[in-house]
């Protein structure tokens, strides 16, 4: 997987010490958050690489059944004051109104000012698949996430159920300022490699998604603050191309042609969506990694969810959580050491021998990191 996230934090990348939080939560998350974490202690020992600490946090529906509370103070007060990232496993949010519980993933997004979730979606060269490298930016904090809603009951006493949904200029900008800055990162990135090794041939582009013609205050805000971020910026971002799509074309077009898209960046409840269904371009949820990012932190993420069904079966894919760390450590500065990981992953899948039942194979969730180690 191409470098993705290279903001970096120089005091983690100047002491080499790293403390990592793993909230591994519920389902399977308490087996990919093991797997992640064995990964990173397998990489190479070089003298740039970081010395990791690790510290289990508690987080989740599980732990709100139990205590009342799905993310502890201590939880917030233990990742601010001692831990330059972290990665949080799943959740086992219920489809149904649970009183007093609220999404413990959504809550660090808030706290944390995480405020862009970055999902990217990519064919492993050589496997066969259709040749894909797309980006995905949600915004974090905003639109229907906000999660502020109420029941009313109308003159014919029948209920009504309301939500609110919220856009910001702020919020806007600072989704797309990281989504022209990421496309211009890629491309120099790209410029590295070898003409044959680049998905993406063309001028970095961004895609913005709305659907302006139907929620023309609120989706026309977040289109006109994105495009403002280029338009107002001429020359920083003169090389990037820019277009849009309303969010059902966004989706059947992804479908259908992926290879058209590079940075696409969406509110938080359209980029939940897509970022989703990107996932079967791939394969699997199992193979798609994310990193909830801020400027002063960064929660490495696997897009899939508890799978209460398969946990502890070890049936479970680890690859997505093995990927987000990754992109936790590029987004720290440790660039070399996320390429390894990302190399190592990519050689278990292109040679697809051992792979999880999601994939259509019949290896654990230990053979799998296992071999994935055995590359580094």
């Amino acid at each position: 997987m191409a470098s993705l996230l290279r903001r970096g934090f120089a005091t983690a990348a100047q002491s080499n010490k790293v403390t990592i939080g793993l909230i591994p939560a519920d389902g399977i998350g308490r087996e990919v958050i093991p797997a992640a974490r064995q990964v990173l202690e397998s990489l190479p020992k070089t003298e740039s690489s970081p010395r990791f600490e690790f510290i289990h946090l508690d987080a989740g529906f599980e732990h709100f059944q139990k205590h009342g509370v799905a993310l502890p103070e201590e939880t917030l007060a233990r990742l601010r004051g001692e831990c330059q990232g972290a990665l949080f496993g799943a959740v086992s949010s219920p489809s149904h109104k649970v009183a007093g519980y609220s999404s413990p993933i959504v809550a660090l997004r808030k706290h944390l000012d995480l405020y862009a979730n970055v999902r990217p979606v990519a064919s492993v060269a050589g496997s066969g698949q259709k040749q894909l490298d797309m980006l995905i930016i949600r915004e974090n904090t905003e639109c229907l996430y906000i999660k502020q809603e109420r029941i009313e009951t109308d003159a014919n006493g029948q209920k009504v159920a309301y939500a609110d949904r919220k856009i910001s200029e702020f919020a806007s900008r600072r989704a797309g300022q990281m989504a022209f800055n990421m496309a211009l990162m890629r491309d120099k990135l790209r410029s590295t490699l070898p003409e044959s090794e680049r998905l993406w041939k063309g001028k970095p582009k961004v895609t913005i998604v709305h659907k302006s013609n139907v929620l023309s205050i609120t989706d026309g805000l977040w289109r006109e603050t994105v495009r403002g971020v280029k338009e107002n910026n001429p020359t920083a971002y003169a090389g990037v191309d820019m277009d849009e799509q309303l969010v059902d074309s966004m989706v059947y077009r992804m479908f259908r042609e992926p290879e058209a898209f590079d940075v696409v960046v969406a509110p938080n409840l359209y980029g939940d969506i897509i970022s989703d269904g990107a996932a079967a371009l791939v394969g699997s949820l199992g193979l798609v990694p994310s990193a909830n990012v801020g400027d002063h932190f960064v929660v490495g993420e696997p897009v899939h969810g508890s799978a209460p069904d398969i946990a502890g079966q070890q049936k479970a894919n680890p690859v997505a959580a093995i990927r987000s760390a990754g992109l936790l450590l590029e987004h720290m500065g440790y660039a070399a050491d996320a390429a390894r990981i990302y190399k190592a992953v990519d050689g278990v899948l292109r040679e697809g021998q051992i792979k999880t039942p999601d994939l259509g194979g019949k290896s654990t969730t230990q053979e799998v990191t296992d071999a994935i180690c055995n590359r580094l």
